[in-house]
C-alpha cells in the first residue's frame, strides 16, 4: 500500500479566518465518514457505483467544481458541483512560486496526495508542477484543494463541502482507480466566453486546453492527456509501442481514433462559426463603448478648457469677474441711480435755481411773474406754449362734447 504522504503547513495567521471556517465538530472520523444518503440514492439513479472512478472540473470564473462519475456504460455523468469558497489570483495559469495564482491544466491526483491530515480540514494536492509545467520552468508546491474557506494559490472549499468530495476520491479509490484527473480551466470554454477572453495573453494556452475540453464534451469519458514538446496532447495512440511521450520531446507518431477525430471536426467547424458571430457581437459592443467614451472625452476636454479660459480671465483682472458691457441698474455708475440718490432742492433752492436761470429773450411774451406765497412755488405756465387761436374762446373750447374732441369743426 502507496503510504499517505503528511503535508506541513507553515501556520499563517489569517484574519477573520473564524468567520468562514465551519469545521464538522460533529463528524468522529472525517476521513472514513460516509458519502450522505442523498448522494448515495443519486448514484444508484444514474446507474453509478459508490466504488465507480471520477472526475473533477474546476471553472475559475464561474467558481464551480464539479464531480463526475462512471455509469454503467463506462460514460461519465455529473454527481455533484460545489460552490468554490475562494481561490486566489487571476484567469491564467501559475507560474512561479509565491504568485498567488490557482493553477491551471490537467492534474492527476493520485492516492498519495490524498492528506487526511491536513492542517485545512481535509485536502488533496492537484500535483503541481506537474510535466507541463515542468517543461516551461514553472515553480510552486503544496496547491491544493481544501476546507477551512482560505486561500493563497489553492481552491478552497468549506469543511462540508470538502468532506463530501475527499468521500468521492476516497470511495474511487476504494474501487481500484489508479488516479483521478482534475481538469482546472478559467472558464466554461463557449464559444462566447472565448470571444470575450479572445485579448488575453494566455488566449494560445486556453486554446490547448480547449482541446482536452472538446473531448470530453464529446464522449463523455476523462480525455488521455499526454505532454510534448512542451504542448498538451490529448487522446493520441501510438503508432509504435515502444514509443512514449516525453514533455520537452517532440511528439511521437500519434493519431486521434478516427471517430474522435471526425465527431471533434465537425464540433469545431459549428464552434468556429458561433465563435465569428460572438467576436463580431462583442467588437460591435466595443466599438460603441470607445465611441462613448470619446464623445464624453471630447465633452471633459471642452468644460476643461472653458474652466482654463475663465481662471486666466480671472487672473488678468485680478482675480475679479469681468465688468458685463451692459451696465448694471444697481451699479453707482447708473446715471438714474445717481438722479435719484441726489437730496430733493428746498423751496429756497428752488428760487434761488429760478433767478439764476438765463433770461429768455424779449421777443418772447411772457406772463407776469408769479411770486411764491408763504414759501410755497406756484407753477409757472410754459412760455413756449402756443396761445388759442383768435377768435376762439377758451369757453368755446372747455364747452366742446367729448365725441367731438378728435374733430376739427
Amino acid at each position: 500500500m502507496t503510504p499517505i504522504r503528511t503535508l506541513r503547513f507553515i501556520p499563517v495567521l489569517l484574519l477573520g479566518l473564524s468567520g468562514c471556517q465551519d469545521a464538522l465538530d460533529s463528524v468522529s472520523n472525517k476521513v472514513e465518514h460516509p458519502l450522505p444518503a442523498r448522494l448515495v440514492n443519486k448514484m444508484k439513479a444514474h446507474d453509478m457505483s459508490t466504488r465507480s472512478p471520477i472526475m473533477m472540473r474546476i471553472f475559475k470564473e464561474e467558481g464551480i467544481l464539479e464531480v463526475w462519475k462512471q455509469k454503467g456504460n463506462g460514460r461519465y455523468d455529473i454527481i455533484a458541483s460545489y460552490e468554490i469558497c475562494k481561490w486566489s489570483g487571476e484567469l491564467g495559469p501559475k507560474f512561479k512560486e509565491g504568485d498567488r495564482q490557482a493553477p491551471e491544466g490537467y492534474y492527476r491526483v493520485y492516492p498519495s496526495q490524498m492528506n487526511p491530515n491536513s492542517s485545512y480540514y481535509l485536502s488533496f494536492n492537484m500535483g503541481f508542477p506537474n510535466s507541463y509545467d515542468q517543461s516551461h520552468n514553472r515553480t510552486g508546491s503544496n496547491l491544493m484543494v481544501h476546507g477551512a474557506c482560505s486561500s493563497a494559490g489553492c481552491y478552497s472549499m468549506t469543511d462540508e463541502q470538502v468532506l463530501e468530495i475527499y468521500g468521492f476520491a476516497r470511495d474511487a479509490f476504494k474501487g481500484g482507480q489508479e488516479y483521478f484527473l482534475v481538469e482546472a480551466l478559467p472558464f466554461r470554454m463557449t464559444p462566447e466566453n472565448m470571444a470575450r477572453h479572445r485579448d488575453s495573453e494566455h488566449f494560445e494556452f486556453w486554446k490547448m486546453l480547449k482541446t482536452g475540453y472538446d473531448h470530453f464534451e464529446l464522449t463523455k469519458r476523462p480525455p488521455k492527456v499526454e505532454v510534448c514538446e512542451r504542448r498538451y496532447v490529448f487522446n493520441q495512440v501510438l503508432e509504435l509501442e515502444t514509443a512514449a511521450f516525453r514533455a520537452s520531446e517532440a511528439c511521437p507518431p500519434a493519431n486521434v481514433p478516427q471517430t474522435l477525430a471526425s465527431a471533434h471536426y465537425a464540433y469545431e467547424k459549428t464552434w468556429n462559426q458561433a465563435f465569428t458571430k460572438a467576436v463580431a457581437k462583442f467588437d460591435k459592443e466595443e466599438a460603441r463603448e470607445i465611441a462613448q467614451a470619446q464623445a464624453q472625452a471630447e465633452t471633459e476636454t471642452k468644460r476643461a478648457a472653458r474652466e482654463a479660459d475663465r481662471a486666466a480671465r480671472l487672473a488678468a483682472n485680478g482675480g475679479q469677474s469681468p465688468a458685463s458691457p451692459v451696465m448694471s441698474l444697481f451699479s453707482t455708475a447708473n446715471p438714474l441711480r445717481a438722479m435719484a440718490s441726489q437730496p430733493a432742492a428746498t423751496p429756497q433752492q428752488a428760487v434761488e435755481q429760478d433767478h439764476a436761470a438765463p433770461a429768455v429773450e424779449a421777443s418772447s411774451p411772457l406772463p407776469a411773474p408769479v411770486t411764491a406765497t408763504e414759501g410755497v412755488p406756484v407753477p409757472v405756465p410754459n412760455p413756449a406754449a402756443a396761445a388759442p387761436a383768435a377768435g376762439t374762446s377758451a369757453a368755446a373750447e372747455t364747452e366742446k362734447p367729448f365725441w367731438k374732441i378728435w374733430s376739427s369743426n
